[in-house]
């Protein structure tokens, strides 16, 4: 065979001919896109809630034993029982919020789940928040259930409070704030303590502490509410807890990435 029939190898390509490597820049997420995924974060959580309504009973029933269990070391008399029903009455919200905030991250930890969803092209201020909300939501959805009970195993007589209405309201409005103070760091720490063996007994260590602003003021604006608001006393508490969920709920939204990658 001569040379000349011999098939020469494709000659190397040349500089020209490379081509530049794609640009891998991420895009920046844009105010609409991060409304969103925001949304869908949000859906992501409502439907998860729905589909996990017994937790909800559960954590219903676990505070309503609680206050069956504080109605027995109340005090006999009257205007020292509507104080201790608000004590009572928020720490019934701190451990079920405990509990609540414990089984938010449960479904996250299986098949590490949280990491796949920072691997989503989203901003973790997304998940936090939503993650948060869901966590808030289901505390409030507590107040129909608890409220009631404690009225009625502390035998507190609201007419003396301006009426039944009007206070029932006031005491809504109490523990939503106070919900919501709770959510706003609970949720942190629940996230950066979902990946821990001990993790039901680690978050109350750094949770409990944290929220001491939020059961002062809590019990006090309660307590108000159900003893008389002489001093209009009410909002000036209320605004405590409003500026506690705030801050605690900024905090959270910044901080949320970094606490979940470190952990």
């Amino acid at each position: 065979m001569s040379l000349a029939s011999r098939e020469l190898p494709p000659a190397a390509p040349t500089v020209a001919q490379v081509k530049s490597p794609p640009d891998t820049k991420l895009t920046p997420i844009t105010p609409l896109g991060w409304l969103a995924n925001l949304r869908a974060m949000l859906a992501k959580e409502l439907l998860l809630e729905w589909r996990n309504l017994s937790r909800l009973g559960a954590v219903a029933l676990f505070g309503a034993v609680t206050l069956v269990l504080f109605s027995f070391v109340a005090p006999p008399q009257a205007g020292a029982r509507r104080v201790a029903t608000a004590g009572f009455l928020v720490l019934a919200l701190l451990l079920s919020s405990t509990l609540s905030l414990s089984e938010s991250f449960r479904k996250e930890t299986h098949h590490r789940a949280l990491l796949g969803l920072l691997l989503v092209p989203v901003a973790p201020s997304t998940i936090f928040i939503a993650k948060a909300f869901a966590n808030f939501l289901q505390l409030v959805l507590l107040a129909p259930v608890l409220i009631p009970v404690a009225l009625v195993l502390f035998s507190v007589d609201l007419t003396a409070a301006g009426g039944i209405g009007y206070p029932v309201l006031r005491l809504f409005a109490v523990w939503t704030l106070a919900s919501a103070g709770l959510a706003a760091p609970g949720t942190l720490y629940a996230a950066m303590t979902s990946d821990l063996r001990g993790r039901d007994v680690v978050l109350p260590l750094l949770f409990f502490p944290l929220v001491v602003p939020v059961l002062l003021a809590a019990v006090k604006a309660t307590a108000l509410v159900l003893t008389g608001d002489a001093m209009q006393q009410l909002g000036s508490w209320n605004l405590l807890l409003l500026i506690f969920a705030g801050v605690h709920g900024s905090l959270g939204t910044v901080l949320f990435g970094y606490a979940v990658e470190e952990s």
